[in-house]
């Protein structure tokens, strides 16, 4: 069974996907001003990397752990699961397997506590 980072199309896939997950927050009033003063480059990066990493992919995320990335932004379980939403929307759209985006999402949804710091 190979990682399902190589099942979903891999580098190329992702980039696409993080790509169309963004254009979907950007695009959503009740999460984009979380990212308002961000630099969107290097949160994609970060992104890309940490979701690679999450489904079995290279191993480049470098950033800090979820808790303290998150802390102080009083994110909620209703802004979780938006973004959560966008990501699933974003991987059928780029043409993730039904299975392979429920496994995806099933692993980050093991990130949840700590990126809602509960």
């Amino acid at each position: 069974m190979s990682a399902l980072y190589e099942k979903i199309g891999g580098q190329a896939t992702l980039d696409k996907v993080v790509d169309d997950l963004y254009k979907r927050i950007l695009a959503d009033n009740t999460v984009n001003t979380f990212f308002a003063k961000t630099d969107m480059a290097k949160q994609r990066a970060h992104f890309t990397a940490f979701v690679a990493q999450l489904l079995e992919g290279p191993k480049q995320y470098a950033g800090r752990p979820m808790d303290k990335t998150h802390t102080g932004m009083n994110i909620q379980p209703q802004h979780f699961d938006a973004i959560a939403k966008h990501l699933s929307d974003a991987m059928v759209t780029n043409g993730v397997a039904t299975d392979d985006v429920s496994a995806a999402m099933a692993r980050v949804s093991n990130v949840k506590g700590a990126i809602l710091n509960k």
